[in-house]
């Protein structure tokens, strides 16, 4: 898939059916995450991926984000303890979300190829999510991904108009013509 037509197609899916999402897939998944820009390669992410559906239903309760059921959830975290031995506090404070991110963009990117539906989520409680995963105080939770196969099509996206959002060469200018 041409990544101009992943972009133009990628949706965020709250509706999944049962079918599970085989650990090759999400290993796929997860390569293209850590290939993801990092700042000064410093790669400080963790990943943590829950296919066991008894889990994920746990986690889908501490979720209010998630919705329709996923079939498996990647948790994107940073490795505090790391970051405070090689990295800065700008580190702490952007640049592992902005990471994370990025690792996002590929991870759900990447699954479009294998026909799976990805949403991002921000909105989870931390404790309850650490406690059912097991994971310790060093790591910062930056981002959850829901995972699975999309059941129906996604409603249509809207976005604003480029003049609505695009200002050239500084903000408020007259410069329309690229001079």
């Amino acid at each position: 898939m041409k990544i101009s037509k992943a972009i133009e197609e990628r949706r965020s899916i709250r509706k999944f059916t049962s079918q599970t999402v085989d650990r090759s897939i999400l290993l796929s998944l997860i390569r293209a995450g850590a290939l993801a820009p990092s700042a000064s390669n410093a790669q400080f992410w963790r990943f943590i991926v829950a296919d066991n559906q008894d889990l994920v239903r746990k986690l889908d309760l501490y979720c209010p984000g998630m919705s329709g059921k996923p079939t498996a959830i990647i948790v994107i975290a940073s490795d505090l303890e790391e970051v405070a031995s090689k990295g800065s506090k700008n580190s702490i404070e952007y640049g592992c979300m902005m990471d994370a991110s990025m690792a996002a963009e590929n991870i759900i990117l990447q699954a479009l190829e294998f026909g799976l539906g990805t949403c991002v989520i921000k909105s989870y409680n931390d404790g309850a999510v650490r406690k059912l995963l097991g994971i310790p105080d060093t790591l910062r939770i930056e981002i959850l991904i829901s995972v699975g196969y999309p059941d129906g099509e996604p409603r249509e996206r809207k976005r604003k108009d480029l003049d609505q959002i695009l200002q050239w060469n500084g903000w408020n200018t007259s410069d329309t013509e690229g001079k």
